[in-house]
């Protein structure tokens, strides 16, 4: 579709003929000339008597006109900057309103989680290699992403960008949240960011190793937050077997029952498998925003152009001279 984003300056054509037309004219200056008498000044008027000046306009004049006009047509279209707009394009999206919260607290360093080939790895680098593949399936969801420690930061907001989400997290280190674990103002912070999304699809999945020592809100009074705002949490205990004797499960067990979600043992690097499937088989997918897209493609280079051309040829007819 062609339009001009400035339409209203189509006003400018008539300009010229304005000032041409409400400019005073230039009157000529009387000064004291002296006369001169000249004797054979009868015969000369005598002598040109017989030629007229001719009534009609040559070429030229019509062309200096035209070329001048262009000038000005190409300018003024020029201003109003004319363009193409390409078709809208509505797009929308189904799926969950979906925050991940990762525990970055000193307890995460620890090394009881083994590779199939039995090469160890920390607690978070087990939670990295589980998270990218369900990441990567979330397809049509908004994902956030919050870590905690000491304090909890929003690290990515609610995008359908999975692949970011997923940098963001790879990049995560140990202690950039502090050594602590601060559980309570996680689930406050997420609370936050998803209140406001349709109902039926908030969804926070939390991941920790360790107990509520940090932050100013308790996990209960957090989680009866989210149970008010209808968002599911999901809680992942992560840890390996043989350490979970010294690992107090009551407390996530309760934030997953509160809220409708459900608690996970991670013990071993398949445990958020048992997560994603849980979540397709017990919430309905919303939909997301409608998206317009308008693409443009500026044109008003072709009348300026013109222009150009027009003012180029006035210059070379010699109707445009150089200032000295």
């Amino acid at each position: 579709m062609f339009t001009f984003q400035w339409p209203w300056l189509i006003l400018l054509l008539p300009l010229p003929l304005l000032v041409w037309h409400f400019l005073p004219k230039r009157q000529s200056i009387q000064t004291n000339i002296p006369k001169l008498r000249f004797p054979a000044l009868a015969q000369i008027e005598q002598a040109f008597s017989g030629i007229t000046t001719p009534t009609t306009l040559t070429p030229k004049y019509w062309l200096k006109w035209g070329l001048l006009a262009v000038c000005w047509l190409g300018l003024v279209f020029s201003l109003m900057y004319p363009q193409l707009l390409d078709k809208h394009v509505e797009v929308s999206e189904t799926g969950y309103d979906l925050m991940l919260a990762v525990d970055l607290s000193g307890s995460m360093e620890v090394e009881d989680f083994f590779t199939p080939q039995r090469q160890r790895l920390t607690r978070i680098a087990a939670v990295k290699t589980v998270l990218q593949p369900f990441i990567e399936k979330r397809a049509g969801d908004r994902l956030g992403l919050i870590l905690f420690a000491d304090h909890a930061y929003l690290q990515a907001p609610l995008t359908l960008d999975n692949i970011a989400v997923q940098q963001l997290l790879q990049k995560a280190i140990i202690g950039m949240a502090g050594r602590e674990t601060a559980i309570g103002d996680a689930i406050g912070l997420a609370v936050k960011k998803l209140k406001d999304r349709p109902e039926g699809s908030r969804v926070l999945v939390l991941l920790t190793d360790g107990d509520n020592n940090a932050g100013s809100l308790k996990p209960l009074q957090a989680a009866k937050l989210a149970k008010q705002y209808d968002i599911r949490i999901y809680t992942i205990g992560v840890g390996s077997q043989r350490l979970r004797r010294r690992f107090n499960e009551k407390p996530l067990q309760e934030i997953a029952k509160l809220t409708g979600g459900e608690y996970f043992p991670a013990t071993d690097l398949g445990a958020l498998a048992n997560v994603y499937t849980h979540i397709d088989q017990t919430l309905t997918k919303t939909e997301a925003e409608s998206r317009v897209y308008l693409q443009r493609t500026s044109l008003y280079h072709y009348p300026l152009a013109m222009a150009m051309i027009a003012l180029l040829m006035l210059q070379l007819m010699g109707y445009v001279k150089e200032s000295s």
